[in-house]
């Protein structure tokens, strides 16, 4: 971060300065939440939780070096502070304030599924050029979109955000901070289907990220997904669809060649040039991410081989499709999140690779009134795709077992090829007895069944 000079914040943020005696010589040079860190000189930001008061760690952060704070009520102390009606709208005024300081491009990503992975691969790319900033982790909120912005410099040329939502407006207030000159939206799924009401309310959400998009910025949209295709007589910028079918001489991928778990092959045609790439993650959807990738690396001056080069050196995000190699199995650890869509994904990734397929599939959440259709069907799904053995655990998964099982009566197989545990200590009490050696095992959940315990202990166990 800049420096920031403290009568400068409380402008930005609308708020009345106190106890600034030397203002002229009082600079922020950080923003922090968290007032267990080292924070010298930064400005803390006490949040106001559910279950916790960020204003009960003022005096905290003043000890670990904070030289102001904000507050929502008048403090007793000689340290600077500035009192606001709303921290949380603070945080996001000054974000707001601090992005308009960089004349940079910026790139907004969203979507139902891939956001985070096409963020990587797109942060990915542009480093083959420029110095870029990207949300690093799960900043991908009205708390963590801020916090990335602080950590722009002047030596940052080129800025990543991925934007995330559980309800209307959230997107709409990211796009207000950031301002974004590329607005990319992967797909539209069902994530969030239980606070919005339809695939069609997930639009709605989705495309708040034009509202605050430049004048002469550009939408990159996928093509495919019958959603998205909806808005060519909305959008008033310039736009351009990917894997479109009726647009597919510009942008699509051809000669796909995949390599299972391991990645895929494929000839990238942006516009008229055609190169190849390798993908190392494997996934259709991993295609859509790449063609994106490069799309935008060709609307910000990349070269073919940079673009190659970008997509090829990509790693993805700890437990997102990331494959672990161990003596007797080999893991495909995507526990970070789940949700119907992402989890077909997953599973068909596996279909094109040797040895016995196992899926190791747990609750999905925030699905609503259709949690238990969309559970079943991915039973059925599974089961479809010739899944060898889908093991269930949690509550709602009880839906995935049945489905599962239906299905396979319905094919006159009697094997169990269906196994439902409630809990993951359950299964993991046994789970020895299931697991052949050359197994490829599919670990997928939502974030908050903490599936990762089921990745340590199958890591830990040969």
């Amino acid at each position: 971060m800049i420096k920031i000079n403290l009568k400068t914040v409380a402008e930005a943020v609308h708020g009345n300065l106190y106890n600034a005696y030397n203002v002229n010589n009082l600079f922020i040079e950080g923003v922090s939440i968290d007032s267990r860190n080292n924070i010298l000189n930064s400005l803390f930001v006490p949040l106001i939780g559910t279950k916790v008061n960020g204003h009960d760690f003022i005096n905290k952060a003043f000890e670990n070096g904070a030289i102001c704070t904000l507050t929502e009520k008048k403090l007793e102390t000689n340290n600077p502070y500035i009192l606001v009606e709303s921290t949380s709208q603070a945080l996001k005024d000054f974000a707001k304030y601090y992005r308009n300081l960089f004349d940079i491009p910026v790139i907004a990503i969203t979507g139902s599924v891939g956001k985070t992975t096409t963020k990587d691969l797109t942060a990915s790319v542009l480093s083959k050029k420029y110095n870029t900033l990207k949300t690093e982790g799960n900043y991908n909120n009205e708390i963590g979109l801020p916090l990335t912005i602080f950590n722009l410099d002047y030596s940052v040329e080129v800025l990543v955000l991925e934007m995330g939502m559980n309800n209307f407006g959230e997107i709409h207030n990211l796009s207000k901070i950031a301002m974004p000159n590329i607005c990319l939206i992967t797909n539209i799924g069902e994530a969030h289907i239980e606070n919005l009401g339809s695939r069609e309310g997930i639009l709605k959400a989705k495309k708040e990220i034009f509202d605050y998009m430049a004048i002469d910025g550009i939408a990159i949209l996928n093509g495919d997904d019958d959603m998205l295709i909806t808005l060519k007589d909305e959008l008033k910028n310039p736009y351009f669809y990917y894997l479109n079918r009726e647009n597919d001489k510009f942008f699509t991928a051809y000669d796909i060649e995949y390599k299972g778990i391991r990645g895929a092959s494929c000839k990238l045609k942006i516009l008229k040039d055609d190169f190849n790439v390798n993908i190392p993650i494997s996934g259709e959807y991993m295609i859509y991410n790449a063609i994106a990738s490069a799309m935008v690396g060709k609307v910000l001056g990349l070269t073919n081989e940079e673009i190659q080069k970008g997509i090829q050196n990509f790693r993805p995000s700890k437990n997102r499709m990331e494959v672990i190699d161990i003596n007797d199995y080999t893991l495909i650890n995507d526990v970070y999140n789940a949700n119907p869509t992402s989890v077909k994904s997953a599973i068909d990734a596996m279909l094109s690779n040797e040895g016995r397929k196992v899926c190791i599939l747990g609750d999905m959440f925030e699905l609503g009134d259709f949690a238990n259709q969309m559970h079943y069907e991915i039973g059925v799904y599974a089961i479809e795709r010739k899944i060898d053995l889908v093991i269930c655990i949690g509550d709602l998964s009880t839906k995935i077992y049945e489905g599962a099982t239906d299905h396979l009566k319905k094919l006159g197989i009697n094997s169990k090829r269906a196994i439902y545990f409630k809990t993951k200590e359950d299964f993991l009490n046994v789970y020895s007895t299931m697991l052949k050696k050359g197994d490829i095992i599919l670990v997928k959940a939502s974030r908050g069944m903490y599936f990762e315990d089921i990745i340590e202990k199958l890591n830990k166990a040969v």
